[in-house]
């Protein structure tokens, strides 16, 4: 096998960090063990974070949830671990890890964990006014004559 899971959290360095800006990553085919029934748990994992000096490298992420698939593990624990990891790694100024657990016996759970680096303060979000959209974004095509003409 060309890969093999790993606990290892790589990074690279931070490209613009004179900047906030935020990173959205999704992993939807998180998978665990409920460590009572030994049964497979599936999760959907939303990563939000504005890096500091580093970012994580994503392949590096994949054989990192990866490494969960044979682990028994609640769904808090796992949550808080992976977070936790991420904070070690990389030193964010902001995480947001969001776990969504597939349904299991009638229950969905939601796990959302958080960190924020000492002395970070976010900068006031801007609001932009909406413009109104021009007829050739609303409708492409519309007024032009068709082939049925």
């Amino acid at each position: 096998m060309p890969s093999l899971p790993s606990r290892v959290l790589e990074t690279f360095p931070n490209p613009e960090p004179s900047r906030d800006y935020w990173v959205h990553i999704e992993v939807p085919e998180f998978t665990c063990l409920c460590p009572l029934t030994g049964q497979p748990d599936f999760a959907h994992f939303t990563l939000d974070y504005i890096p500091d000096n580093k970012n994580l490298e994503l392949k590096a992420l994949k054989l990192y949830m990866w490494s969960f698939r044979n682990e028994g593990a609640f769904h808090e624990a796992v949550t808080n671990q992976i977070t936790n990891d991420m904070v070690a790694a990389t030193q964010p100024r902001y995480l947001r890890l969001t776990a969504r657990w597939y349904v299991r016996g009638g229950i969905f759970t939601t796990v959302v964990t958080e960190h924020r680096k000492a002395g970070w303060s976010p900068a006031p979000p801007v609001s932009v006014p909406a413009f109104s959209q021009q007829p050739s974004t609303v409708n492409p095509g519309a007024g032009l004559p068709s082939a049925n003409n």
